[in-house]
């Protein structure tokens, strides 16, 4: 595995970046910078499994592992899913994929929040992050701003 971070400073609270993030209506505006169309299915709670879907129904399946609100989250990838809806435990994507984790901290200092995103993913798919993540921060920030 190899470990990614990227941050950004908002010029906002926490909560109102936590809940520009996670609101399924802004999530699909700021990912769609960088993943087109891509949504979730689920809730943002600890101990829950959670759907993130591209516009072809495929995707990954991941457990959040912890949750503080306003504060952090971890995210674990336990599948790919497949067209069909299906989880994929055992092929050979999803044998690069299924350990993947994604955190998020949220921290807040004279009412601007530094966002911290750290990954530790296969190297295969790094440039997928490391190409997305900068302008998808990025919109996340300037959504939460106004």
């Amino acid at each position: 595995m190899k470990k990614l971070e990227f941050k950004i400073e908002i010029a906002a609270s926490r909560q109102k970046v936590w809940d520009t993030m996670l609101d399924p209506v802004t999530y699909k505006k700021w990912v769609e910078v960088s993943w087109p169309a891509s949504s979730y299915e689920g809730s943002w709670k600890q101990g829950e499994n959670i759907k993130f879907i591209s516009p072809s129904g495929e995707g990954t399946l991941a457990t959040i592992v912890e949750l503080r609100p306003y504060e952090f989250i971890l995210a674990n990838h336990i599948a790919v899913i497949k067209k069909d809806g299906s989880d994929d435990r055992d092929s050979e994507i999803a044998k690069g994929w299924v350990g993947t984790t994604e955190s998020y901290n949220f921290s807040e200092k004279n009412g601007k929040t530094e966002l911290k995103v750290e990954i530790n993913t296969n190297p295969d798919w790094e440039k997928m992050f490391t190409d997305g993540w900068p302008d998808a921060l990025a919109k996340l920030k300037e959504m939460s701003e106004s």
